[in-house]
């Protein structure tokens, strides 16, 4: 069995990420994963679970958080419109 990095569950299910700056993380849930690995949205503070809006080298969750934040973020645009 493994134990999770973060929750410390010895678990016999867990699983390994290999990441592409060569590091090597044990978790036993992917909540546990994201807690850790996820980035974090530079204007709610949130993890990022989807694509996440990259503008000018600052990373969001959404474009209202990249269009709050940024000069370059008024034109970001969520690709599914709000209420479809």
């Amino acid at each position: 069995m493994a134990t999770c990095e973060v929750c410390g569950n010895d678990y016999e299910m867990a699983f390994e990420i290999h990441t592409q700056g060569g590091g090597r993380h044990t978790f036993d849930s992917f909540e546990c994963a994201i807690h850790k690995l996820a980035p974090v949205c530079e204007h709610c503070g949130c993890r990022v679970m989807g694509h996440g809006v990259s503008v000018g080298g600052s990373f969001f969750c959404c474009a209202h958080c990249a269009r709050e934040s940024t000069e370059q973020g008024r034109q970001a645009r969520d690709a599914v419109p709000a209420g479809s």
